[in-house]
């Protein structure tokens, strides 16, 4: 028991967890950096069904090399920040490949290119938000474009207000505001 008298339940158990939500039927998707997938797990399920990756480490479309944060639409499609391949990936609802939505240029801080991307959020448009934890910077890649824009920071890192410092954390409040987790900052 907690402090306060509650207790927890262990509900998935057995996984390197990086990332995790939830969808709007309650079903959990998790990052599993030691398995190198992405699971949906429905409830009461233990083992759930692999929805991204689990081809073993690779930069194949079927392969995913360090899955951070996930991202489910309304469509059910996973995204995933695929750290180590300096790539967001997107996978529809069961596909055995994903395409790539934002980097996959391999790592540099070009418009089309990320460095270990993190946080990743996506809008009712298909609008790719990534949290870019190297380049200091949020990028936005509009549905179907070859290369992003930098929508906060990209000025080096740092703490003024035009900079970030390892950005690392993205979400959408209902009124559309984007919140960062600027993780260097504190």
């Amino acid at each position: 028991p907690r402090r306060n008298g509650t207790s927890g339940e262990t509900i998935i158990s057995n996984i390197d967890c990086w990332g995790l939500t939830m969808d709007e039927n309650g079903s959990f998707y998790v990052t599993d950096v030691g398995k190198i997938e992405v699971r949906r797990y429905r409830r009461g399920e233990s083992q759930g069904t692999v929805v991204a990756g689990g081809n073993r480490y690779g930069n194949s479309l079927d392969q995913l090399s360090s899955p951070q944060y996930v991202f489910i639409d309304r469509d059910h499609s996973v995204y995933v920040s695929d750290k180590v391949n300096h790539r967001v990936m997107k996978w529809m609802e069961g596909a055995k490949q994903g395409i790539v939505v934002a980097g996959g240029q391999a790592q540099g801080n070009d418009l089309t290119q990320l460095s270990y991307p993190q946080g990743v959020v996506v809008d009712q448009l298909g609008t790719v938000y990534v949290a870019d934890w190297e380049n200091d910077r949020i990028m936005r890649w509009p549905k179907g474009a070859t290369q992003g824009s930098v929508i906060v920071g990209g000025n080096g890192k740092g703490g003024q207000s035009n900079q970030l410092n390892w950005p690392i954390g993205l979400s959408f409040d209902r009124h559309g505001n984007l919140y960062v987790v600027d993780w260097g900052n504190h």
